[in-house]
């Protein structure tokens, strides 16, 4: 094991030694907990230091993210259903091929807000305020949405 150690500004206070929050108010304060009135921090992080990367046993695909979907085997779906890739495939360093993505449970603007991706700007698409991806009123047609980002956007 390794270890980094140092002295900090406390980030609780901003090294003041009094912690102002919510509570406090009208110029009150009280002594900050994390480093009891002193504004130092002292930092201790031990460590094992990087090599490879480590076998995940018992994975048998791998996503790019998750939407929010509970992915898994049973009640008549595979995880292939799910897009993904084999783990052999990720694990030998493979780009997630062109519909790979959750497009059977997400839209494309969707995906692209959870992957990190292209996030499109579609003038039809709507993601108003406090409404979710799957209340847009193409969402059940979203297998039209897919063959468009793969036309303008995606791998194809």
């Amino acid at each position: 094991m390794k270890r980094i150690e140092f002295d900090e500004v406390c980030p609780s206070c901003d090294g003041t030694g009094l912690y102002s929050g919510e509570a406090e108010r009208d110029g009150s304060a009280v002594v900050c907990h994390t480093c009891k009135g002193t504004g130092r921090h002292h930092f201790v992080h031990d460590y094992e230091e990087f090599k490879e990367r480590a076998l995940r046993e018992g994975v048998k695909r791998v996503f790019q993210c998750n939407p929010g979907i509970c992915v898994g085997e049973g009640q008549g779906y595979k995880l292939s259903d799910f897009g993904g890739q084999p783990f052999e495939d990720w694990n030998k360093g493979k780009p997630f091929p062109a519909g790979s993505e959750m497009r059977r449970f997400t839209c494309p603007r969707w995906w692209g807000q959870c992957s990190g991706g292209h996030l499109v700007e579609w003038d039809e698409c709507d993601d108003s305020l406090g409404l979710s991806f799957s209340h847009c009123p193409h969402f059940l047609g979203k297998g039209a949405c897919w063959d468009r980002y793969d036309k303008e956007i995606s791998h194809a």
